[in-house]
């Protein structure tokens, strides 16, 4: 009994002495994090402190610069006076979207260098008519011209289904929605938005006609309009003789029917046979009469989709809508402009007066 004792109370000696370590370990290590956080954020005080300390030596410096920027904001802002946008969704055929934009970007241009003759025999409808539908003071109007697409997810996935079921069934398997969408450009979107800015609430609505009919001219688009409508009738018209033979074939079952209705029974003799045979060949043609019927339909909505080069979704609005906001005025941005520069003008001195004190 009294050796045992001893043991025991070295056992319990040397647990102490491990729980002791560890609990000194566990407070060593939130000592150590605290002290971690607690270096973090003296660090950034100190940066903060800093920083403001270089804004209160050169305060004078960028007040100037604010005001320069702000009397020069003014004077601009009243020099522009208000400007208008308007907008217009349009739905290009035939692979015209790519000359649609090449079209949008060539009027933006001439409208950032100012060339308002230029910009109006651009958005003449007649070149050949000596008279122009906008003039070149209206011209100088326009400020941009700006064209983005527009494709949620539900119309890429529209857009996936047509491209697969235009391939064969082995590239089918090849092709999947990630690899669509890797290669999809603003040019495959079907609806693309059209923005115009300017300085008159009115010229946007003016050069609608002639940003169609720049796409409508053109031979290549407008013969590929004629090859799909010519397409759509013969289709159209085969189905609808389909149509009419299948009616000829379900009167002649109908005939049928009523002439063996009209034979007398002879003995006990009962053909089911011939009777659902009939009854299926008439349900048959039933089914396809309507699968015709469904591509009559989209038959009739493909033609009206494909009867325009460019069809427009939403027209310019009679009259732009004046942008408004402070933060795009030049009010704002150019004080906020000048102090940025001027910061990192100062930062850039400052930084190079540093370099030369830690080279000494």
């Amino acid at each position: 009994m009294s050796e045992n004792q001893p043991q025991n109370k070295s056992q319990n000696s040397s647990e102490e002495i491990d729980l002791g370590n560890l609990f000194l370990v566990i407070g060593n290590m939130f000592k150590n994090f605290f002290e971690f956080l607690a270096s973090i954020f003296s660090g950034l005080f100190h940066l903060i402190i800093l920083f403001l300390i270089f804004i209160q030596k050169h305060f004078l410096k960028l007040l100037v610069a604010g005001l320069i920027g702000l009397i020069v904001g003014v004077f601009l802002d009243n020099k522009k006076g208000p400007r208008f946008i308007s907008t217009m969704v349009v739905e290009p055929n035939f692979n015209s979207a790519q000359q649609l934009y090449n079209n949008i970007n060539f009027y933006n241009e001439l409208a950032m260098a100012g060339d308002s003759v230029a910009l109006a025999e651009a958005l003449d409808t007649n070149p050949n008519d000596e008279v122009l539908d906008i003039t070149p003071a209206e011209a100088s109007a326009f400020k941009s011209f700006s064209i983005e697409s527009y494709a949620d997810e539900n119309q890429k996935i529209m857009l996936f289904d047509q491209f697969v079921r235009n391939l064969d069934t082995s590239t089918q398997k090849t092709i999947n929605m990630e690899k669509f969408l890797e290669n999809f450009n603003s040019f495959d979107a079907r609806f693309h938005t059209i923005s115009v800015v300017a300085n008159n609430s009115f010229v946007a609505k003016k050069s609608q006609p002639a940003i169609i009919s720049s796409i409508q001219r053109n031979a290549y688009f407008e013969s590929q309009k004629n090859i799909s409508i010519e397409n759509l009738n013969i289709q159209d018209s085969i189905v609808k003789m389909q149509l009419t033979e299948i009616d000829s074939l379900q009167k002649l079952y109908k005939l049928v029917l009523l002439k063996e209705a009209e034979k007398p029974l002879q003995g006990t003799n009962i053909s089911l046979g011939e009777g659902k045979g009939s009854e299926n060949k008439e349900m048959a043609l039933i089914r396809e009469r309507n699968e015709l019927k469904e591509n009559i339909v989209e038959l009739n909505e493909e033609r009206a989709n494909k009867s325009s080069i460019i069809n427009i979704i939403s027209d310019f609005p009679r009259r732009g809508v004046e942008i408004k906001g402070f933060t795009k005025s030049y009010v704002f941005m150019l004080p906020v402009t000048l102090i940025g520069v001027c910061l990192l003008l100062l930062s850039l001195l400052q930084l190079n007066k540093f370099l030369k004190s830690y080279k000494n």
